[in-house]
């Protein structure tokens, strides 16, 4: 896989789905088309190419004490308003976002999360959980 971004959850998926012959590198690290090849060629032997940033998120995440460690700031501060009941459109006028800005927030919080998108689960009321899992008392309007 090449990217631009550093996403731990896809190469956490990936690596689970191909634990043999698995590479994920970013585009703008790849100055040489000799890495390519060689990374490529190694892939293809079932060998790993992992770039460097993101081994380092992995093991960040790795060593995290609590899952809500990963989130920015703001998607903690969003996080907040959401475990008060509040609906993207309420969060978006609360703190002077554009509605789309206050989903991309949402939607990278449950990527941290690894919260993903299934039929089954409320990923919201999911997020709510571990939230307060972290400070049953901090809650409420």
């Amino acid at each position: 896989m090449l990217s631009q971004h550093v996403e731990a959850r896809y190469a956490l998926r990936l690596m689970r789905e191909h634990p043999r012959g698995f590479g994920y590198l970013l585009k703008d690290r790849l100055l040489e088309v000799e890495d390519l090849l060689d990374a490529i060629n190694r892939v293809a032997r079932g060998g790993l190419a992992i770039d460097p940033d993101i081994v380092a998120q992995l093991l960040t995440r790795a060593h995290s004490r609590n899952v809500l460690d990963r989130l920015a700031p703001r998607e903690y501060e969003i996080l907040e308003l959401v475990a008060q009941g509040r609906s993207n459109k309420a969060i978006s006028q609360r703190l002077r976002l554009s509605a789309k800005t206050v989903e991309n927030h949402v939607s990278n919080l449950f990527a941290k999360l690894d919260l993903i998108d299934d039929a089954d689960d409320h990923r919201r009321i999911r997020a709510v959980l571990l939230y307060l899992q972290r400070d049953p008392t901090r809650y409420g309007p």
